[in-house]
């Protein structure tokens, strides 16, 4: 979708968008059709019912189909529908396709895949119920994947290919050492898996046949390339583990660990062994061989001589089934596009190139469809840069995010501090509330206090009304009066007019009312006046009164409602105050509780102490007497120690007189022995008596440790008893001054070792006991034996087996490399030569490889033969004690052995020659006869100890006869091959003068002569090297000796 928004951005004048969205869609839905297409048609050829190996790139279109998608929902879709549980082949081949995408694909295979492990479980328990063929092997093999899987699931961090830097390694475990711990036994069970496979397959295979070279063994050989490299990382990232896990815990916690691992190492060692030396894998990936031996964890310093296994895998050109594919155009080959590596380079440096020599190099051979690479190399180019471009984008837009982050954390920093702020700011406001509290709890005081004051000021406006309706009454009053004094005027003035008559009579009466009157007038008007001012004192008083009674009700009313606020606030604090108050009882109760807690625990410590102290002093007695006890337990284990040493050495001291009683008993006059079996019981008994000295000091060192001196004392006794009666045995066949020396030696060995026993036996004599007479009693054997060994025989007879062993696997390796030559220079011959050479050759080298086959048939039937000799022959002994017991026998099977593997060696060489006509056929036909020279001599020495009746020796004779068959094909397809070329070289005298003819005669009859002297001096010389050849062979390989030498009585 990116890529079809970038090319619509790119467009100058772009298409409506309606139009572009159905375009695009139907584009995706075409790519996305033809992709799955693709996909399933690669997959069906990967995975078929063929049996043949899976096709490279095959599975690298699968591959790549996961990094296109993003995941394995395809490849799930197509497998889903294969009969994979009923057909074995084809569950086989769709473990390997699997496990290269599990290796190789996209990430999220493996996320697309665990769905699916519930239907991996069941196939593989019901491929399980076979026990041999493909069935058995897929079980094991889906067993490999699900462990696999189950791997990289808790280990997110391996990749599928396990490859890793060291770096990496140690942050998988978080410097934890119990993750390092669990992920090593995680890596033991992966391993395991890994290994069982390995063997399964090589088991299920006929490794006597050449499997590696058809199709039914290269199916199964090709998955264990896989196997191979997830094994190499395997056990490099378990051996630094290791190292890891030792350098932080005991070496006792990882015994266990230590000895999976040596168990498995052998495993993994013999398996890329037993692999190196298939034809198969030597094309196609270079196989890294493990040490000699695995690692010494417990010390540290071997973690730097630890060399971490590197597989290397050519260039995949190479391979025979890399064909040039063309099914799909957005699949590229990433080895063509990429330059050689270094150790794609070093490979080639040692092993050379083949893009030219390679006789399977189809690339080579067919051109390559260089234009499709060249387009496909662009087209990968263009997704490069596009895929940069994105890369960029993503580190732009990470450090966006990054910026953005840093800005948020910023922000959370401020508002951190804001709020730091804040609480301190509610901190100093509690402060400022409790001072306010102070403060409201005093205005309630004062508020109380104007309550008080206006209740008195109340009660005083109250007597103001009372008084005012007093006044009020009194002045009603004073009005009433003054109206009546008005209606008493005007009934005088009445009176006065009515009575004018009588005016002068009563002027002086009406004077003295007028004054009457008027003084009733001034003394009222005076009393209006002095009321009317006390009216106006009393209603400016009353008005003062009302002002302030107005005042203080709105001080009342606002005194009310900051009253009420500070009651609600009162309330609050008073909640707080409660809340805080239950919170103080309850730690003031815990605290009660906690202190009587602490005098009961006082009180039981108290207890608890007293009764420590009269324990202790019961221990102490019981471990006084513990002491006594023990102490006398050891007196008498020391007493046992000493008796069981004597007994030890008595039991020693009568076997030495057992075998030197057997000395002169007349049935031991008819045994014999070989000087090499002396040498090595006496060498044996040697290195007992320096344990026996070892274990002496040990003891003296340390009473209580008598282990190791008596396994010294047994064995030393029972190795100088078989040294005194090999020795006797031995100088029976010896010369007779030496015999006599021999016998000598071997009686005063023996009572040498009587007296040094005597002496062990003493505890007073046991520090002083010398073992140096008794060492040269042994070199002296040992010298003499030496002396009585056969002259040339140089090679440690401590080696014989392993050298017999070596010298088999070598001849077996020259004759299937001699095998791989034959084929090869058979098919370059088919390639480059035609008519009358291209037949001689083919008849050549086909007779040379029947030749081969039957020599790698003699060579089975004779290690098989071999082993029955000295399984049936070694009786207690080890195989290296029957090989150095019979030594001159193994010499002779390893001159043997050497002789057909260097025969084969000449043959081939010697063919090669003749194929390219710079050979002659007599060297062919002389080799041909050394080869059946060497295999009856291999054949010889094989049946010196066999039993007649063993079904292996038919099985070598009829071996052997087949070998001279195809020797004498080989002699007879050379000479007819000889007469077919000379032929074709007639002679032609025609153009030739008598004189010139004369010549030629002449010439020939001196060429006849100089041939026939040469002739019988080579003859001669011949003569001569076989007799030599033959003196040589009977001292060094003792072919006279008889079969019973060596064996005893």
């Amino acid at each position: 979708m990116d890529r079809v928004k970038n090319s619509m951005q790119q467009v100058q004048n772009p298409i409506p968008k309606v139009l572009n969205r159905r375009a695009g869609a139907n584009s995706l839905e075409a790519e996305k059709e033809n992709f799955e297409r693709s996909q399933v048609v690669s997959i069906n050829k990967a995975i078929n019912a063929q049996e043949v190996a899976v096709k490279e790139k095959h599975a690298r279109t699968c591959i790549l189909g996961t990094h296109h998608e993003k995941g394995a929902l395809t490849f799930w879709a197509a497998v889903h529908r294969l009969p994979l549980s009923s057909n074995a082949v084809l569950c086989w081949k769709f473990c390997h396709v699997f496990h290269k995408l599990l290796r190789d694909g996209h990430h999220s295979v493996l996320k697309d895949s665990m769905r699916n492990k519930a239907d991996l479980s069941d196939m593989s328990r019901m491929w399980g119920h076979l026990s041999e063929g493909y069935g058995r092997l897929c079980s094991i093999y889906l067993k490999l994947l699900i462990t696999k899987m189950e791997f990289h699931s808790k280990n997110p961090r391996f990749p599928g290919n396990l490859m890793m830097t060291d770096k990496q390694l140690d942050e998988t475990g978080e410097n934890d050492v119990n993750n390092f711990f669990q992920m090593t036994v995680e890596m033991f069970d992966y391993l395991e898996c890994e290994l069982n496979l390995f063997l399964a397959v090589f088991n299920s295979l006929d490794m006597s046949r050449s499997v590696s070279v058809t199709t039914a063994g290269q199916c199964r050989l090709a998955p264990l390339i896989q196997v191979i490299l997830d094994c190499s990382h395997l056990y490099d990232y378990i051996v630094k583990l290791l190292f890891k896990l030792h350098s932080c815990l005991p070496a006792d916690t990882l015994q266990g660990h230590r000895d999976r691992f040596q168990e498995q190492f052998r495993k993994l060692k013999d398996l890329l062994y037993r692999s190196s030396n298939l034809q198969y894998f030597k094309r196609l990936i270079q196989i890294p061989q493990l040490p000699e031996n695995p690692p010494n964890f417990l010390r540290a310093s071997a973690l730097s001589e630890h060399i971490s296994p590197v597989v290397v895998i050519p260039l995949e050109s190479s391979s025979p089934d890399n064909e040039p594919s063309v099914e799909t155009e957005e699949l590229v080959d990433m080895d063509t596009a990429l330059q050689p590596t270094h150790g794609e380079s070093k490979f080639d440096d040692l092993f050379g190139t083949s893009s030219a020599s390679d006789p399977f190099n189809f690339n080579s051979q067919n051109g390559m469809y260089k234009d499709d690479k060249d387009r496909l190399i662009e087209q990968l180019s263009r997704d490069i840069r596009a895929l940069k471009e994105e890369l960029e984008t993503f580190k732009a837009e990470s450090h966006r995010l990054c910026q953005a982050l840093r800005g948020r954390i910023s922000e959370l920093e401020a508002e951190l501090a804001e709020q730091t702020h804040l609480k301190q700011q509610a901190l100093d406001e509690g402060e400022f509330l409790r001072a306010e509290l102070e403060d409201l709890r005093r205005r309630r005081e004062d508020t109380e206090k104007a309550q008080r004051s206006l209740t008195e000021v109340e009660k005083k406006a109250q007597a103001n009304e009372q008084r005012y309706a007093k006044l009020k009454e009194k002045y009603t009053e004073l009005v009433q009066s003054h109206a009546e004094l008005l209606r008493k005027n005007a009934e005088v003035t009445r009176q006065v007019t009515v009575a004018r008559a009588a005016q002068d009579e009563v002027e002086s009466v009406r004077r003295e009312m007028q004054e009457k009157l008027k003084e009733a007038q001034e003394e009222s008007q005076h009393r209006d006046e002095e009321q009317s001012e006390k009216l106006q004192v009393l209603q400016r008083e009353l008005a003062g009164s009302r002002e302030q009674l107005s005042t203080l009700r709105a001080s009342i009313t606002s005194s009310q409602q900051m009253s009420t606020d500070l009651s609600s606030k009162i309330e609050a604090l008073e909640q707080d105050k409660g809340g805080l108050a239950e919170a103080v009882a309850q730690k003031e109760a815990e605290l009660s509780v906690l202190g009587v807690e602490l005098e009961r625990l006082q009180s039981t410590l108290s207890s608890e102490r007293d009764s420590a102290v009269k324990t202790a002093e019961v221990l102490q007695n019981q471990l006084n007497e513990k002491e006594s006890h023990e102490q006398a337990l050891e007196r008498q284990l020391a007493a046992e120690r000493l008796a069981l040493l004597r007994s030890s050495v008595e039991e020693g001291e009568r076997i030495i007189q057992d075998a030197l009683a057997r000395l002169e008993h007349p049935a031991h006059i008819g045994c014999t022995s070989s000087a090499d079996y002396l040498v090595s019981r006496s060498q044996a008994a040697l290195e007992s008596l320096n344990r026996l000295q070892t274990g002496q000091q040990q003891y003296l060192s340390d009473p209580t440790d008598v282990s190791e001196l008596l396994r010294a004392v047994a064995q030393l006794a029972h190795l100088v008893g078989d040294t005194i009666v090999q020795g006797s045995a031995t100088s029976h066949m010896a010369p007779q001054e030496q015999a006599d020396m021999l016998s000598e030696a071997v009686k005063s060995c023996g009572g040498d070792a009587l007296v040094f026993l005597q002496l062990l036996k003493e505890e007073e004599t046991l520090g002083s006991a010398d073992s140096t007479v008794l060492r040269e009693g042994l070199a002296r054997i040992t010298c003499i034996g030496e002396e009585l060994r056969p002259k040339g025989l140089d090679i440690d007879q401590g080696e014989l087996g392993d050298l017999v062993e070596q010298e088999l696997a070598a001849t077996s390796a020259a004759v299937e490399s001699a095998a791989a030559r034959v084929e090869e220079m058979l098919s370059q011959a088919r390639a480059a030569d035609t008519g009358i050479k291209m037949e001689v050759n083919e008849r050549i080298l086909a007779s040379c490889t029947d030749l081969m086959q039957a020599i790698k048939v003699l060579i089975l039937s004779s290690k098989d033969l071999q082993r029955d000799i000295v399984e049936s022959g070694r009786g207690a002994a080890s195989t290296k004690e029957f090989y150095a017991k019979n030594s001159r026998w193994t010499e002779g099977l390893i001159s043997a052995s050497k002789a057909v593997g260097y025969g084969a060696t000449v043959m081939v060489d010697a063919a090669d020659l003749v194929v390219q006509g710079k050979g002659k056929f007599e060297e062919l036909m002389v080799c041909s006869h050394e080869i059946a020279a060497s295999t009856a001599q291999l054949v010889a020495a094989s049946k010196v100890k066999a039993d007649k009746g063993s079904a292996n020796l038919g099985r070598l004779q009829q071996a052997s006869r087949g070998v001279n068959q195809a020797t004498a094909s080989v002699v007879a397809s050379t000479k007819n091959a000889k007469s077919q070329i000379e032929d074709t070289e007639t002679m032609d005298f025609s153009s030739m003068t008598l004189t010139q003819i004369k010549r030629q005669e002449m010439d020939s009859q001196v060429r006849v002569l100089e041939l026939e002297n040469h002739l019988q001096k080579e003859r001669q010389k011949l003569g001569e090297l076989r007799k030599k050849h033959y003196e040589l062979a009977g001292v060094a390989e003792g072919w006279e000796e008889e079969e019973g030498t060596g064996a005893g009585c």
